[in-house]
């Protein structure tokens, strides 16, 4: 850690994370999510990791999919997690996607549609996990499915008329940050199986629009939603800041910067960092809150206030990172206050796992460990990528033999 961490300290954070993930987190969903009866996952679990609801969200298995052929790749090749990963994508490929090759958001248990969004995170996520299947089994046909379902997501995203506009056509217009910074880490994951341009192409496109459109010096803030190209929007949306996207958006941009070797890049990365951290903090709790005005003015959010487990997963990572890329003393001062103070509150040290929303002050709001929102996904790829990082062995999207066009 450029001499910045003592062995002693590399050591004691590789052995919390490294045990965290292996002997807690990931128990609690392989022992409580898979569906025997009828294939697939179950995610609405209670506090013991008992089933409250049977609704299937197709994003969380896309997930789910992902990190445990990851897990299988990159730690150690046991049988339970290929498993995992492989019923995680037959059941994908046998209910998840319409006629017209995009997929659903919500399934019953049974595998029947519900609910169809005009978001295309079912579809990313999709695409990496079956990336990182094809990466464990080396099945090419699988690799081409994840970059023709990439291809697609593209060919919506930037073919007027062919996603249903979320507002009426005399709406002011808007976008979101979350397509960008998702397309981006998309794009990192699938370069480990493909070459083909696309990957380029979309990259360039989503960090030219983090940093021209939702990033503005001028009001040192990383915008959550903007006009088209780049306009703010004076407005409780156009006001809305989430710490966790921007902190989030901030290491997928430091990870590319790695990647690509480019100082620019990681400058813009670290001051959104450090936007994120000053603006998102709660001075008075602790945490960050999770959505705030930019001008100070009241959220019409009613979970304005909550801490949610997701942000605080990403702030760990990101400020490790960010002080394993510059060796600044400041990130790791940020990263110890941050871990302290989420391995304080979030952890069930009854049932294992992390509460996912917490009050302001730190208390827990909600006893559920899963939802159509929280499942595997944010804490063990933090715990893992932590681990990995201490290790000196970080996923940098570093491509594998298998690589199909």
């Amino acid at each position: 850690m450029k001499s910045i961490l003592s062995k002693d300290r590399i050591d004691s954070f590789k052995t919390i994370y490294r045990d965290h993930l292996l002997e807690d987190v990931l128990p609690f969903w392989e022992k409580h999510s898979p569906d025997p009866e009828h294939g697939g996952f179950l995610f609405e679990l209670d506090r013991d990791g008992s089933v409250y609801g049977t609704t299937k969200p197709v994003w969380i298995h896309g997930r789910y999919t992902w990190l445990t052929a990851r897990l299988y790749n990159e730690i150690e090749p046991r049988p339970e997690w290929l498993k995992l990963a492989k019923e995680g994508a037959k059941f994908l490929k046998k209910h998840a996607f319409d006629t017209d090759g995009r997929m659903f958001f919500t399934l019953t248990r049974e595998g029947r549609p519900l609910r169809k969004r005009r978001y295309i995170f079912s579809e990313t996520f999709a695409a990496i996990a079956f990336a990182e299947l094809a990466r464990a089994t080396g099945d090419e046909d699988l690799a081409r499915e994840s970059i023709e379902l990439f291809k697609l997501i593209d060919r919506y995203l930037t073919t007027p008329g062919m996603l249903e506009p979320k507002l009426r056509p005399e709406a002011p217009k808007i976008k979101a940050i979350s397509v960008p910074m998702t397309l981006l880490k998309t794009v990192q994951i699938l370069r480990k199986i493909s070459d083909d341009p696309i990957l380029q192409t979309v990259a360039d496109r989503s960090l030219h629009e983090l940093e021209h459109h939702f990033m503005k010096p001028e009001l040192e803030a990383m915008l959550e939603r903007v006009g088209p190209e780049g306009e703010f929007i004076d407005s409780p949306e156009g006001r809305a800041l989430n710490s966790g996207n921007s902190i989030e958006a901030a290491w997928f941009i430091l990870e590319e910067s790695r990647y690509r070797n480019d100082p620019h890049l990681q400058k813009i990365g670290l001051q959104i960092l450090d936007w994120s951290l000053a603006r998102g903090w709660d001075r008075e709790f602790g945490g960050f809150t999770y959505i705030l005005d930019l001008h100070g003015k009241p959220s019409p959010h009613l979970e304005h206030e909550l801490k949610l487990w997701w942000p605080h997963n990403e702030a760990i990572y990101a400020t490790l990172l960010a002080a394993k890329l510059t060796g600044d003393k400041r990130y790791l001062k940020w990263h110890r206050k941050i871990h302290d103070w989420s391995f304080g509150r979030f952890p069930d040290p009854d049932h294992g796992e992390w509460f996912g929303y917490l009050r302001r002050d730190g208390t827990v709001a909600n006893r559920l460990k899963g939802n159509l929102w929280k499942g595997p996904f944010h804490l063990p790829r933090m715990l893992l990528n932590c681990w990995q990082l201490l290790e000196e062995q970080p996923n940098l999207c570093k491509p594998s033999k298998l690589q199909v066009s």
